[in-house]
């Protein structure tokens, strides 16, 4: 029997390592240490516990230290290894994972390297020498799950559930696996994982054999990873538990909220499940109101638009909208404005579906239409708490309309959103509801488009000229020098993209728009007008952003639907 070599391990030479590498601040290191004193937990569990690391980065930071392999989900064998003198009680209990066994070298992964113990335990009983390899706690349950079950786990795993409802039984059995550490570990692991990966959401989609984790980055979806169906109800009913929401509730759509400490930070989380022909699939909207910036500039606004937006802001009655497709952030430029509102002398009150940020000094509503609490109806509420200032997350109806017509005419300044593609169809589509063009001519001051388009890695984006087809296309000076831009790629960004900004187009109420609108013209037509008035389209303004190298122009076509 040759006995696993150690390597020297101490844990605060790691602890070091992870301050010297700038992957813990002092500070950190400190709140580290005295945990481990106080509780005598391992340096690897710790970190990931208190948030100051995620998994697969505590994995990577062993990995680097002590110049060991890093091993892939996928490099997992295929069906259990055959291992005389190791029993999988052990295997279980020390969550060590075999991955191959050939002349008397055992390959197993650890997701505790520093821990030496349970490696010359696992030689010493299978008489072999052990190569030890670096994975995340996750990682390695589930395989252990998958390849050496405990007894009764598959059965556990693999009762059938009811179409219309859960047996009392099933509904036990499901919230002790859902409380299960590993699935608890494992929930967290990816919700550690979509903060550090910059997520905006988490998609859970329950697939006939597995469920499918995919994080929406900067705007589009990504596969995170893939989890086996045995652990799809747990981590479904897990989710449920922390939102407040009916596990045994199957059949219903259900909306909830969660808060999580992740990296230090606590981190909002609006959820909200449906039933799908597999399962419910749930989707988790990252609310970190750290990252927000509620500015302007921070938004894409550059100084002469945030002057026009503020100078509208500044007016004490009338209607200014916001007009996009859902996702292109329209709320969060609403939220910008009701900061630069916000003062101790004014009350300011909003309706939203849902409330997404908390605003200090703002008395903010969810709507909850079960019980009438519309729109609508919290509009015409609101106008009997002498209001200031009012928010409606979105004009849905011709009453939710009237009544924001009402509210402007009355003295108070009213932001809300609607679902149009440009800001000229936000006025159409107000008449299409049925209001007068006499009253929206006299009430709306302004209307903005926006989009958010990906910005380029300043790291890695690769510059170029644009062709003489592109510049007569876009209408650019075709001799001049001319740079864009394209993107690479790197370790720092997501496919040469890193973060998102606002191309926006502002349509003020001018006399000849108003004309326009009481003459009934199209969309087209009055944004028409309102370019010979010296409106810079979406289009127009996401060139520029190109031109000034924060973007592309596929991003820019992407976004406008322009082609």
């Amino acid at each position: 029997m040759e006995p696993h070599n150690a390597i020297g391990r101490l844990p605060e030479s790691f602890i070091g390592h992870l301050v010297s590498r700038q992957r813990l601040s002092e500070a950190a290191a400190a709140k580290l240490r005295r945990v481990i004193d106080d509780t005598g937990e391992c340096v690897v569990g710790s970190l990931v516990k208190l948030g100051l690391l995620s998994e697969a980065a505590a994995a990577d930071a062993q990995a680097e230290y002590l110049q060991l392999d890093r091993t892939s989900p996928d490099s997992r064998p295929a069906a259990a290894l055959e291992l005389p003198g190791i029993s999988e009680h052990f295997l279980r209990e020390q969550e060590l994972l075999p991955l191959s066994l050939a002349d008397g070298e055992l390959k197993v992964a650890t997701w505790d390297a520093l821990n030496d113990f349970p490696l010359q335990a696992l030689s010493f009983a299978g008489e072999c020498r052990v190569v030890p390899t670096v994975a995340t706690r996750s990682e390695i349950e589930i395989a252990l799950r998958e390849l050496y079950p405990a007894p009764g786990f598959e059965t556990a795993g693999a009762r059938p559930t009811l179409a219309d409802g859960i047996l009392d039984d099933e509904l036990d059995q499901l919230r002790d696996l859902a409380s299960d550490a590993p699935v608890i570990r494992l929930v967290q692991r990816i919700i550690t994982d979509a903060v550090s990966r910059r997520a905006s959401d988490i998609h859970l989609e329950a697939e006939e054999s597995a469920l499918k984790v995919r994080f929406r980055v900067d705007g589009l979806l990504q596969t995170a990873e893939t989890v086996p169906a045995a652990l799809r109800d747990a981590m479904i009913s897990r989710i449920k538990i922390m939102a407040n929401l009916n596990i045994a509730e199957r059949r219903l759509p259900q909306d909830g909220r969660i808060r999580v400490t992740v990296q230090g930070k606590d981190i909002d989380f609006r959820v909200a499940t449906t039933p799908t022909l597999h399962g419910e699939s749930v989707v988790l909207r990252i609310l970190d109101r750290q990252e927000i910036a509620l500015d302007f500039a921070a938004l894409g606004f550059e100084e002469s638009l945030a002057r026009q937006m503020r100078a509208v802001l500044a007016r004490p009655h009338g209607i200014v909208l916001v007009s996009g497709p859902t996702g292109s952030g329209k709320t969060t430029t609403l939220y910008a404005a009701l900061k630069e509102l916000h003062t101790p002398d004014k009350k300011i009150l909003t309706i939203e579906d849902p409330v997404e940020y908390t605003l200090a000094g703002v008395n903010q509503v969810h709507v909850k239409p079960a019980i009438g609490l519309t729109f609508a109806s919290a509009l015409r509420a609101f106008l009997r708490q002498d209001p200031d200032i009012m928010m409606v997350g979105e004009i849905r109806d011709r009453e939710t309309a009237e009544i924001a017509i009402q509210a402007a005419l009355t003295g108070h300044l009213l932001l809300s959103t609607l679902h149009t593609n440009t800001a000229a169809a936000a006025v159409t589509r107000l008449l299409d509801m049925g209001i007068d063009d006499y009253l929206l001519t006299s009430t709306l001051h302004l209307i903005l488009g926006q989009r958010l388009v990906r910005k380029l890695c300043v790291h890695c984006r690769e510059p170029y000229e644009p062709s003489a087809e592109a510049r007569q296309r876009f209408n650019l000076d075709t001799h001049g020098p001319l740079t864009w831009y394209r993107p690479k790629g790197c370790p720092t960004c997501q496919a040469g993209y890193k973060g998102r900004t606002t191309i926006i187009e502002a349509l003020p109420m001018t006399d000849a728009v108003r004309a326009k609108v009481l003459e009934r013209c199209d969309a087209h037509q009055i944004e028409q007008v309102a370019i010979s008035e010296g409106m810079r389209t979406m289009f127009g303004h996401g060139i520029d952003r190109v031109n000034a190298g924060l973007t592309t122009v596929e991003e820019v076509l992407r976004v406008t639907n322009l082609s």
